[in-house]
């Protein structure tokens, strides 16, 4: 949702991109596989490239970047939980942990259920509050 709302303006669509630039050299020394690293180094040089573009050419892509970025995360947020929770049971998912110590009577489809609505409503409120910071 921060991403989304970020990319709405260029100044917050800068300071979301070294966000997550941070982020990105952080998991880059933690990451434990050379796969990890690979993905951490390729994004890092990606949003390195459009930064640069933006700041020395009249290309202005930083924005819908960091926008593409926001709403495929937001997106596959929702398609995971959809995919490991409500789809297909396993017993040892989160939601089903989480059912048995809440005294609620949902189950792991349930909980899933509730947290991809959730997601869900998240993804259309940053969506629509963008819509109204750009209008």
């Amino acid at each position: 949702m921060a991403l989304i709302l970020a990319s709405t303006n260029l100044l917050t669509a800068r300071i979301a991109a070294g966000c997550f630039l941070a982020a990105l050299v952080v998991v880059l020394f933690y990451a434990k596989n050379w796969t990890l690293r690979g993905l951490c180094i390729g994004f890092i040089i990606f949003i390195a490239l459009v930064w640069f573009l933006q700041e020395r050419t009249t290309v202005r892509i930083l924005r819908y970047v960091i926008l593409f970025i926001g709403v495929m995360n937001s997106l596959f947020s929702v398609y995971d939980i959809y995919d490991d929770l409500i789809s297909r049971r396993v017993n040892s998912s989160d939601a089903e942990k989480f059912a048995e110590i809440c005294p609620c009577p949902c189950n792991g489809v349930g909980w899933g259920f509730i947290w991809g609505m959730i997601s869900f409503i998240f993804l259309g409120a940053s969506v629509y509050l963008g819509l109204i910071i750009l209008s």
